[in-house]
């Protein structure tokens, strides 16, 4: 029994291992919203096991999807995880032109706590399907969910429920949804729970109902200009649990769609064809002389140069005038009024250094009128070098000035 004990847990094991790393198939149809979700629980197994008992579930677990041998996914199918505690969401809308060519996902578990990497492989398979696509086509703007809470299926059912009811149809499918962050939307504020808002599109066989055609009224138009809500008969059946935005509704009936077809422009000489093999160049180089490019590059630009350089000294050395040519050249009366005006400047700048100046009779020493007492000049001695007097006639004058003195009888003689 233990044997066969040990023998069946290794068949368990064995049969947990294999289908952990199995690849998962999927089989969506063309045209329909095709979600899937990376169960955190589903790579729980391969990771060691959380030191507490019973707290599991709080290991960080990031995923990270790429198609298999590409670095990115492919152009119809996003993936959004909220936080590392959260489970991942690939989802997206295949077109026809998918139909018949397995996609092959690659999904990459990452551990935070442990640093291990878990990896699967995601087959999915597109369908294609008779009722693609659904003729008419409606595209809502939900300002109160974000996106990882539409994709959920019950909420996705219940919305595709109200929108039945109102609208009627006898086959109504989801055809895609997109964040209002991808279209360009603005991360709300973190205040009183505001959401980013989600569009989503869906489809059917008949024709759009009264109340969705109400937004295209004049006066439903005029309030939308003016940034008010428009007036919806239906809005009550979505108002308990969806908020939408009527104003920026879509209706599409593809039926009156002219499609554009562009042709295929010619492949010119830099496309390479079809068939054949890429040869790239051999990788032995051969030799090159670049005494050429020298003489371009350095030897005619320096013999350029040395030419001005010669012109330009000849110009200014053996070109000049001189004195003697200018003198040859002026004629004899103008030369012989430059000469008189030199010497008369000279004549007057030698008589002006010779010139002596005499201090004016106010500076000579006077004396007091009541005690006869000299009273020194104004000027100090050490003031004027020179004892000439300012005008010649000062000499006489002062020869001729004589101080009176008083006698003891208190008669004036001089």
């Amino acid at each position: 029994m233990a044997s066969v004990g040990v023998f069946a847990g290794l068949i368990v094991v064995v049969t947990i291992l294999s289908k952990s790393h199995a690849d998962r198939n999927v089989y969506p149809s063309a045209g329909v919203l095709f979600v899937h979700v990376l169960e955190r629980e589903y790579f729980k197994g391969e990771f060691p096991p959380y030191p507490k008992a019973g707290d599991s579930s709080n290991d960080p677990i990031t995923f990270n999807t790429n198609l298999k041998g590409y670095p990115d996914r492919p152009g119809w199918l996003r993936y959004i995880q909220r936080t590392s505690h959260s489970d991942g969401v690939l989802y997206g809308s295949p077109t026809a032109e998918h139909v018949g060519k397995p996609t092959i996902i690659e999904i990459t578990a990452y551990n935070k706590r442990t640093f291990e990497t878990a990896r699967h492989n995601l087959v999915i398979n597109i369908m294609s399907t008779e009722e693609f696509p659904l003729p008419y086509q409606a595209e809502f703007f939900i300002k109160n969910i974000n996106v990882e809470e539409m994709l959920a299926s019950e909420v996705l059912g219940d919305f595709l429920g109200a929108v039945k009811n109102v609208w009627q149809p006898e086959r109504l499918n989801a055809i895609n949804i997109t964040s209002a962050l991808d279209r360009g939307g603005r991360v709300p504020l973190p205040i009183n729970d505001l959401k980013e808002g989600v569009y989503v599109m869906v489809g059917a066989d008949v024709q759009f109902s009264s109340c969705l055609r109400e937004v295209e009224t004049p006066q439903n138009q005029l309030r939308c200009s003016q940034e008010m809500e428009p007036v919806i008969s239906c809005d009550k059946k979505f108002r308990a649990q969806f908020h939408i935005d009527w104003c920026k509704i879509s209706l599409v009936d593809i039926t009156k769609v002219i499609p554009v077809h562009s042709n295929r422009p010619d492949l010119g000489t830099g496309v390479l064809p079809d068939i054949g093999e890429y040869n790239p160049p051999s990788e032995s180089l051969k030799s090159r002389d670049y005494f050429a490019d020298f003489l371009i590059t350095l030897a005619v630009p320096s013999a350029v140069a040395l030419v001005l350089f010669i012109i330009l000294g000849y110009s200014l050395c053996c070109r000049r005038e001189g004195v003697e040519k200018r003198n040859m050249q002026t004629p004899d009366i103008q030369l012989v009024h430059h000469s008189s005006i030199q010497k008369s400047t000279k004549e007057l700048r030698s008589m002006s250094k010779n010139r002596e100046i005499s201090w004016p009779l106010s500076t000579l020493p006077v004396f007091h009128p009541v005690s006869g007492e000299v009273v020194p000049p104004i000027h100090p001695d050490n003031y004027e070098t020179t004892s000439m007097p300012l005008m010649q006639t000062q000499t006489n004058l002062q020869s001729q000035i004589q101080i009176p003195q008083q006698q003891s009888s208190g008669k004036w003689y001089s």
